[in-house]
């Protein structure tokens, strides 16, 4: 026995637990279930059910009490078969069913009901109250993705204690007292939080069912799958759910490495997209102003014909690609392999224009694990709002931050006592963000003065002195990124080189789109070859003979479109018109271009431009892997077909090669995977046997022999600092105007929409009334004022990507003048 262990017997079995777990998760995972209803193992306990009452004998005798708050003890007993621990949960059972309606058979929740099943196992058969049972009525909405039903609910608090200490969105709580005590949200205060469908998951009843899935299907219907969300870049696990060939749910998955079974609303409900009648089902060619259905073999002829044509005549590098951050590592290793081998070309990018450096993103020094938050005494997030573009890792720095749930804690070393305490959080940004109001320190500065802000903190000097001596209690780990598209790039470097210097320092480099860190280790960037590899490395020979001298970024593409040197562009589920902060820039050089192929699920506003659409399969209908921010590669898995006759985008990207006289020599997606073990030399030996049977949460890369994956060290160049009556802050919103929210019509009416932010002295000195016109370096907009007093003077906030506005451009220099 260790000195972190401590022996325990329960139901005459002695065993080994950690110090300090709570009796109902050692009998667990020692295989003992003590039934409950309001314990959860990511949340505080507080005994407010009591079905896990058991007999428990510290030395002064057996006691009935509560598991789910009793840390276990060296030399404890506990009894959870004593007859009269049987008499107490027939008799809890009995209580929570006086007033509980008993129908089954049309409750959402029959079938998978732990109520239901607790009463089979538990429960006394028989009820002896015959007195009529309370109503309300039912279901009464509590948001747009929530239904409550009063009736239903046994009061155990899960949705009320997540909503609190989980999420931090008090909305959900208990009203009345006594037999009148219901939960429900306060007028005129909906329960519009970013994380409301946890609460329909871990309620142990059918009082939350989500609107989505009400009346769709039984749970003996559903047909289900382990896979990995694709809307943001921490690789969350799910389950996918569908029936009759239809997704139609996602439940989070209880994985430590990542989510830990907490999943954003847009994670969870985001799926509608891929049941949309919109989608693209056949492959369409130009036919004057609009298109016309063509056959697959028709669409590929033509861009292999295309394709040989421009090549001859201007040379490969007039080809160039975007996109491969939507899909799997599959087809974004198809994507790059195609432009390398088949077109003889590096001008590919995964990013559009609003992200870090390649080489930065995909191999930076010192890199962090997402569960490094939990063991950091220090905390730096220096880049988007985490709340609305990063939003477990919100949960997880936000828990962190607030200090760990008591019984997870089961260890006495130094990290876990610091978790206990809560790390020492600091927030640096433009405006106000979810972390605030649990933030230590909150550093608030204009865009383009950054630089300035980071040498007053790498000085410690003034106001920053008690910042700077926070940084030097390690471990550290800082979140770095751009926190809007105004934002220069090479500052979130220059804050994580400076982060460097930091005791026990760890850095997680944020990006947008869910794959773009596998697109990256797979070469999809002007700079990289598969397996974090620099393109000028001799070695990487697996290919043959290909380009050495770096390609464009997704900027110059756009620029050398614009200009005449690129003559055929690939777009591979990218949509640059609405992803690329320069919007005018991407809207004229999509014009210019003589030939453009889109490869999509939707007609977007950039395929609408394109000589040739294809249709490509979406999340749920192909399989492959994916790499989260911490380089965690994760499966995807299919359950349904494609919409009509659409097809994987390696499987594409193969056939057009065999068209233009070349071989990928791809036979399917785990073909695939394994020549990428064999050739990415940061993904040695990660293949889908592994990762279905060895690795069920994820392997982390980089590791292997032979040519060595790049490490890059971050630059110290912050950018120049830029002086302005008005700067631009422009940002992403959890929900916007983007192809897959616009097709998911229950998330899309709740994005915010567009308005112009300002401070309340700014609106006042600039004479803003309740509109405004906004014009920034690449577009201009009439737009609602709101006044916002969270930011700096001078700066104007606009939220990215919103219904009815253009973007405004990457300079963050703008003019304000009531409309």
């Amino acid at each position: 026995m260790s000195e972190h262990t401590v022996r325990i017997v329960v139901d005459g079995r002695e065993l080994e637990v950690p110090k300090g777990e709570l009796v109902i998760k050692a009998a667990q995972d020692n295989g003992t279930y003590i039934p409950r209803f309001c314990w959860h193992p990511r949340m505080k306990p507080v005994g407010m059910c009591r079905m896990c009452l058991v007999f428990i004998d510290s030395g002064r005798g057996p006691m009935l009490t509560t598991a789910c708050t009793t840390p276990v003890a060296d030399g404890m007993k506990v009894d959870t078969t004593d007859p009269a621990v049987k008499k107490a949960q027939e008799g809890i059972l009995e209580f929570l069913l006086i007033n509980h309606p008993l129908d089954c058979p049309v409750c959402d929740r029959g079938g998978e009901c732990p109520l239901q099943d607790q009463t089979m196992a538990y429960g006394p058969g028989e009820s002896r109250f015959v007195e009529e049972k309370r109503h309300f009525e039912k279901p009464i909405p509590i948001s747009d993705l929530v239904m409550l039903d009063r009736e239903r609910c046994i009061l155990c608090a899960r949705c009320t204690r997540f909503s609190e200490e989980v999420s931090g969105d008090p909305l959900i709580e208990f009203l009345d007292r006594g037999y009148h005590t219901e939960v429900n949200t306060f007028p005129d205060h909906p329960f519009r939080s970013y994380f409301s469908g946890n609460t329909v998951q871990i309620c142990p009843v059918g009082a939350l069912t989500a609107t989505l899935y009400r009346f769709r299907a039984r749970p003996w219907d559903l047909v289900a799958v382990e896979s990995t969300c694709t809307h943001c870049t921490a690789g969350d696990r799910i389950v996918i759910q569908a029936s009759q060939n239809e997704i139609l749910r996602f439940l989070g998955v209880d994985a430590e490495a990542t989510n830990q079974g907490w999943l954003s609303d847009k994670c969870r409900f985001g799926f509608g997209y891929i049941n949309s009648d919109q989608r693209l089902t056949v492959p369409l060619i130009r036919d004057g102003d609009g298109f016309r259905e063509a056959t697959w073999g028709e669409a590929l002829d033509l861009i292999a014909q295309r394709l040989g044509d421009v090549i001859r005549t201007s040379g490969p590098d007039a080809v160039a690609a975007l996109g491969g951050a939507r899909g799997t590592n599959e087809d974004a290793y198809a994507l790059s392999k195609f432009m390398r081998t088949v077109v003889g070309s590096n001008n590919l990018d995964c990013r559009m224009d609003d992200t870090l450096d390649a080489e930065f993103l995909a191999a930076t020094v010192d890199r962090a694990l997402i569960s490094d938050i939990d063991r950091a005494k220090t905390i730096l997030v220096w880049g988007p709002d985490l709340k609305e573009e990063h939003p477990t890792l919100y949960l997880r720095v936000r828990r962190a931050a607030i200090g760990s749930v008591p019984g997870l804690v089961s260890s006495n070393s130094d990290a876990h006592l610091a978790a206990a305490a809560g790390a020492t959080l600091v927030v640096v940004h433009p405006r106000a963000t979810g972390l605030d109001p649990v933030a230590d320190f909150k550093l608030t500065y204009r865009p383009g003065s950054g630089a300035e802000l980071l040498a007053q903190l790498r000085a410690g000097e003034g106001r920053l002195a008690e910042v700077r001596a926070a940084l030097a209690e390690g471990p550290v780990v800082a979140l770095v990124g751009r926190t809007g598209s105004t934002e220069d790039p090479r500052l979130a470097e220059a804050v994580a080189a400076f982060v460097r210097t930091l005791p026990d320092a760890k850095i997680l480099p944020l990006a947008r789109r869910a794959n773009t860190y596998g697109a990256l280790d797979m070469g999809v960037a002007p700079t990289l070859l598969p397996g974090r590899v620099s393109i000028s490395e001799e070695t990487f020979t697996a290919w043959g003979d290909i380009p050495r001298k770096p390609g464009r970024d997704c900027r110059s593409i756009l620029e050398g479109a614009l200009a005449g040197d690129i003559q055929a562009l690939l777009l591979v589920g990218a949509d640059p018109v609405r992803d690329v902060p320069d919007g005018d820039l991407a809207d004229r050089a999509l014009d210019a271009v003589p030939f453009l192929v889109a490869v999509d699920l939707f007609l977007t506003d950039s395929a609408g431009r394109a000589d040739v659409v294809l249709p490509a399969d979406g999340f749920g209908e192909k399989e492959g892997t994916v790499t989260n921010l911490e380089g965690r590669v994760q499966k995807v898995n299919a359950i349904v077909p494609g919409a009509g006759q659409s097809r994987p985008d390696w499987s594409i990207l193969d056939d057009l090669a065999r068209r233009m006289g070349s071989s990928l020599g791809f036979g399917s997606a785990e073909a695939i995977a394994k020549e990428i073990a064999e050739v990415a030399p940061a993904y040695r030996g990660v293949t889908w046997d592994v990762l279905d049977w060895e690795a069920r949460d994820g392997v982390v890369v980089p590791g292997g022999e032979g040519t060595q994956p790049l490490v890059y060290l971050p630059a110290d160049t912050p950018g120049p600092i830029i002086k302005a009556d008005l700067v631009l802050h422009s940002a992403r919103t959890m929900y916007d105007d983007g192809v897959t929210m616009r097709h998911t019509p229950h998330l899309h009416r709740l994005a915010p929409g567009a308005a112009l932010h300002v401070h309340p002295d700014d609106a006042a000195r600039l004479g803003l009334g309740f509109r405004a016109r906004v014009v920034g370096s690449s577009g201009s907009a009439t737009l609602p004022v709101v006044t916002d007093p969270s930011l700096a003077r001078g700066v104007v906030y606009v939220p990215f990507n919103q219904p009815g506005c253009p973007p405004l451009g990457s300079d963050p220099r703008v003019t304000v003048e009531p409309a």
